[in-house]
């Protein structure tokens, strides 16, 4: 069997030479690393000699024993943004530091405990060591690592600032998460206490009401008030069994089931998208509140990859992409044409209505000064604080009305239980 001369590196970035057993080149790579070792060089003995060497003689049995400690991961499924933003700001610290990239993602493969990630770096440093760029790697992973993120890195590559641009990337994603945590709570906080009512409405209905229900019945003289015929109303309508034997609150929760998941399929037509976005800007309250971080969002990503040095076009539509709304996709998709045409930014973002009067001045003024990325990332760090703002003041109002709400929901049929109570005892008394 033909013998291969090689020099790899270890984990820890530290070359070594030795030689190694396979019937093929291919297959003398791919031994080195099963073992945990990035080849090289790789040559067949007596067919050509290694330009460098380190450490020779012994290594060919060290290279036999190498087993790596930790699993390779998987690679090929999705990661939560938190876990993709720690790995940008650690790597990002690394090249700063001065360590190569392909060791730095050697070191960031060995701690990292989500296994998507780990294997994903693994297959990085793979291709990094094959000789592709990093960005062509990243490319490789779209489930991962979308447009801006690749884009950005190769316009750092380009420009021999890399640790500069993941560093603006992992600063992009934390404001960005933050801004998501920010406008979620504000949406979970109203949804919990609507579900809570829901729930203990059911129950009052199914199991509570029915049983007052039948002690009035045997009270032939209680004449029942108008609210509370109501609720044994709705109390028998949803224990009734008309179709097939089921109950109808089952039938109702079906009903609902079925009109969200058709509301969920026709907002993922082209028309359906439309609508349903158009309707989250013209909301009452939260519209305000898309608006400013549909906004922020398009602000920060622009300003983010022109920053980078991605030229404005290719900028553009990466921002059109991101945007998260397909209205405000719309609108960035005619300043993408107004810039192509050697347009000004300014008049499409006017003339669509989405934009607010400052976000134009500011952009306008950027443009005549030539600091464009520099003003839209002032517009987005004073829209994420705009956000914040309203949706603490969102909250803080929240709180009391959705109290209101479930003390009046649950008060009601209570009430409705109580008051022909209240009635008999009066008429026994009087």
């Amino acid at each position: 069997m033909p013998q291969f001369q090689f020099t790899a590196a270890d984990a820890k970035g530290e070359q070594m030479s030795g030689t190694v057993d396979a019937p093929s080149e291919a297959e003398a790579i791919n031994q080195l690393r099963s073992q945990g070792y990035y080849p090289l060089q790789v040559v067949e003995a007596g067919k050509g000699s290694l330009t460098a060497a380190p450490k020779k003689g012994a290594a060919k049995k060290k290279a036999k024993k190498a087993d790596p400690k930790s699993p390779k991961g998987t690679t090929g499924g999705r990661i939560k943004p938190k876990v993709l933003m720690i790995f940008t700001r650690q790597l990002a610290t690394l090249i700063d530091s001065g360590l190569p990239l392909l060791r730095g993602l050697t070191v960031l493969s060995k701690a990292e405990p989500n296994p998507v990630l780990r294997g994903t770096v693994n297959a990085l440093a793979d291709s990094v060591q094959s000789g592709s760029t990093f960005s062509e790697a990243l490319a490789q992973h779209p489930k991962i690592f979308n447009k801006l993120y690749v884009n950005m890195v190769k316009a750092g590559e380009l420009g021999g600032v890399l640790e500069v641009v993941l560093l603006r990337l992992a600063e992009y994603q934390e404001k960005a998460h933050k801004l998501k945590n920010k406008i979620v709570s504000a949406m979970v906080y109203p949804v919990i206490v609507m579900f809570i009512a829901v729930a203990i409405l059911v129950f009052l209905m199914l199991v509570i009401v029915p049983k007052f229900k039948e002690m009035f019945a045997e009270m032939d003289n209680a004449e029942l008030p108008l609210i509370s015929k109501l609720v044994f109303g709705f109390s028998e309508f949803f224990l009734s069994a008309d179709i097939w034997v089921i109950p109808n609150v089952v039938w109702f929760f079906l009903g609902a089931v079925l009109i969200f998941l058709g509301f969920s399929s026709w907002g993922r037509t082209k028309g359906g998208r439309k609508a349903i976005d158009t309707l989250k800007l013209k909301l009452p309250v939260f519209g305000d509140i898309q608006r400013k971080s549909a906004v922020a969002r398009f602000s920060r990503t622009l300003g983010t990859l022109v920053t980078s040095g991605v030229p404005i076009l290719q900028a553009l539509n990466i921002t059109r992409d991101t945007a998260g709304n397909v209205v405000i996709s719309g609108a960035i998709e005619k300043v993408h044409e107004a810039v192509k045409e050697g347009e000004s930014i300014v008049t499409p973002l006017q003339s669509s209505g989405v934009f607010p009067g400052m976000v134009i001045s500011m952009v306008d003024v950027g443009e005549e000064t030539g600091q464009l990325p520099e003003m839209l990332l002032k517009v987005a760090d004073v829209y994420d604080d705009e956000v914040d703002n309203a949706v603490t003041a969102l909250t803080s109002i929240l709180e009391p009305i959705m109290i209101v709400i479930l003390a009046l929901v649950v008060g009601s049929v209570v009430f409705a239980l109580f008051l022909p109570l209240i009635k008999v005892i009066q008429s026994v008394e009087g």
